[in-house]
């Protein structure tokens, strides 16, 4: 039984979404034993050893509306791109809201070029004019509905550590953790 409202086909057209990511450690290779050997593609090095970036965005009561993952080291600003392309849905949204990650000037024109405004606090290092003020900063507060969207996908223990050697087995797996998480909300 589905709630009311959820059959509707507008019930997705958010005017903003909340982008994030999460960092998985990879598994130490099978046959070597030790994390020097960490074998897969879109493993990177991190801080803590090595691991793949989980990249997502998020509607207003966190289902997830685009999945992509990459290799834990590249920068979350370079990734926005690829994770709105491989967004579930056709439609694009109005406004992202990010962390002070995504606070890039050429981030911002590229997406403003595709109709779509970035709003993320600005860094304390930032040397050029600040380009937000305080009453688009106010949408900032609805941040945390991704971090709940990646909590819900920690509860998955493939997800927590990537214990797969192929890439699209990994994203395979989180792809089915996302579709867990939309049943569990719709049903």
């Amino acid at each position: 039984m589905v709630r009311k409202g959820h059959d509707d086909p507008r019930f997705f057209t958010v005017f903003w979404r909340t982008l994030g990511a999460s960092v998985c450690r990879a598994r130490p290779g099978r046959f070597y034993g030790h994390a020097q050997h960490t074998r897969g593609s879109h493993v990177g090095k991190t801080k803590r050893g090595k691991g793949t970036k989980i990249m997502a965005f998020s509607d207003g009561s966190s289902v997830p509306l685009a999945l992509h993952t990459q290799s834990a080291s590249p920068h979350e600003g370079t990734l926005v791109e690829q994770t709105l392309a491989s967004g579930f849905l056709k439609g694009k949204p109005r406004r992202l809201i990010g962390d002070k990650a995504y606070d890039s000037d050429p981030l911002d024109e590229t997406l403003l070029g595709q109709g779509i405004e970035m709003i993320a606090p600005h860094r304390k290092n930032r040397k050029k004019r600040k380009t937000q003020d305080g009453r688009k900063l106010r949408r900032y507060k609805r941040r945390w509905k991704i971090e709940r969207l990646f909590a819900w996908l920690q509860n998955f223990r493939r997800l927590v550590v990537r214990y797969e050697y192929k890439d699209e087995n990994f994203l395979g797996m989180a792809q089915l953790g996302c579709i867990v998480i939309l049943l569990r909300k719709c049903l």
